[in-house]
């Protein structure tokens, strides 16, 4: 797509700000400068900055399109940072087309005084030009900008909170402390580099080695706090795998809490999969159901076999599942290692053993025990997905959202902190090498608030909001 930054962002850009459909009340939004003239047009009076105004909202003709709210909040006091013009209506879908088109109408009008338009080259918005608008005029960070969109995505509790400490510069915050603390160590550290005739042993003199670690260790932390986020927002992908009629349908409606799968004694009966998202503990698990795997002629269950190893492929985490009923059953043992040779990282998988109610075998080590029609052991299947996704509850209820960019952004300012450490821990390291690593450690920081930043990944951020926002 293009770049976010293009098409002339300095234009002045009006669009619904509320979701498609009908609702009780709709807002037209309009972002530029000088909006003044275009309230008084629509209105027919001259709007105090900042109150509400009931009445007409006007046609070019001056009748009413329809009676509401019209509200003037003059730049650089504005979610955009620029002049914003907000017309509050009902909620039907023609009324707002028609006053969007009056805006748009209105704007091209000319100015008595000079002849020019009321608000030249007003356009509508791409999706997420506001909330650009508010980054580019410093009224967010990049942190805080995507927090928007995570607020709007939001689909539990727990992330939305979350997303509210984003927005309210949690994450911002602890990203800019860390960063101001390696700003003071490299302006150290290329002084030392600017006056080598002083001779100070600057490793000593200025604790680098004892900061560099204290600041390692605060990373650290803000690491695991923003991975804590990045599950809030983005969740895990669960698939569940194994033979036909080992239960999987039956596990995936046990976990949702409702009939989302066929289940019958018929093998095959799954040829797609079948998805859920569920929460644990307010973190999106989302579950994927797939088809049995096993040898095949039949060119439909072979084909939805085919996609079970592209979802297992992609997954965060596989519930290898198995039959208890089963076990010892030399066909089904032998079509059980064959699949688990293919599924390859044993990390990310989970060894499940189902129909705990009709059999009183035994898990193997390391497994779990459950029982998909009674409930048995879910509750422990819960627990150790959330364990192999890394989550962990905050006890102050603190976890800020994030995104997967975020902790690999982290993860990179680790990486070279962790390098300067090395250099810092020997006596014949040149600080020309030390002063690179902080160098590329505090430009990962920078990354994630939009400190340096590609246009390319703006266009990708932003473009992914709704329009309106």
């Amino acid at each position: 797509m293009p770049s976010a930054l293009s098409e002339h962002p300095e234009d002045p850009i009006v669009a619904v700000a509320t979701a498609p459909g009908r609702g009780a009340v709709g807002i037209v939004r309009v972002s530029g400068r000088g909006l003044a003239a275009l309230a008084h047009a629509i209105t027919g009076r001259v709007l105090t900055p900042r109150v509400a105004h009931y009445g007409p909202l006007r046609d070019a003709q001056g009748a009413a399109i329809d009676h509401g709210l019209a509200l003037l909040f003059p730049a650089p006091h504005s979610y955009t940072g620029d002049d914003v013009l907000e017309l509050q209506a009902h909620g039907g879908p023609v009324v707002l087309q028609l006053l969007l088109a009056r805006c748009l109408e209105a704007a091209a009008q000319a100015d008595a005084a000079d002849g020019r338009a009321l608000v030249p080259h007003l356009r509508l918005a791409r999706p997420g030009e506001f909330t650009l608008r508010a980054f580019l005029n410093g009224k967010l960070d990049l942190v805080q900008a995507e927090a928007v969109a995570d607020l709007i995505d939001a689909n539990t509790e727990a992330a939305a909170r979350s997303a509210t400490r984003s927005l309210a510069g949690a994450l911002s915050r602890q990203v800019a402390a860390l960063a101001q603390r390696l700003i003071e160590l490299r302006t150290l550290v290329e002084a030392t580099l600017d006056f080598p005739e002083e001779e100070l042993d600057f490793l000593e003199k200025a604790d680098a080695r004892g900061r560099l670690a204290a600041i390692a260790a605060d990373l650290e932390r803000v690491i695991d706090r923003t991975r804590q986020g990045a599950l809030l927002s983005e969740g895990m992908t669960v698939v569940l795998a194994g033979q036909p009629n080992v239960g999987k349908s039956s596990l995936l409606n046990a976990l949702a809490g409702a009939e989302l799968a066929i289940v019958t004694a018929v093998p095959g009966t799954t040829r797609d999969k079948i998805g859920q998202t569920i929460q644990i503990e307010g973190v999106p698990v989302h579950v994927v159901d797939t088809a049995g795997l096993r040898d095949s002629q039949e060119e439909i269950e072979q084909l939805g076999i085919a996609r079970s190893w592209r979802e297992i492929a992609s997954a965060d985490a596989v519930i290898f599942l198995h039959d208890l009923t089963r076990a010892g059953q030399s066909d089904y043992e032998a079509g059980e290692r064959a699949i688990e040779a293919r599924l390859g990282d044993p990390a990310r998988l989970l060894h499940v053993f189902n129909k705990s109610d009709a059999s009183t075998a035994a898990a193997q080590a390391g497994g779990l025990r459950i029982s998909a029609l009674t409930g048995a052991g879910l509750a422990d299947l819960r627990r150790v997905l959330l364990e192999r996704a890394g989550w962990h509850a905050s006890p102050q209820g603190d976890v800020y959202i994030a995104r997967t960019r975020h902790v690999q952004a982290l993860r990179r300012t680790a990486h070279h902190l962790a390098a300067a450490q090395a250099l810092a821990a020997r006596a014949d390291a040149a600080l020309e090498l030390l002063a690179e690593e902080l160098r590329l450690a505090h430009h990962a920081l920078g990354e994630i608030t939009g400190r340096w930043t590609a246009d390319a990944l703006l266009g990708e951020i932003f473009g992914r909001f709704c329009i309106g926002k």
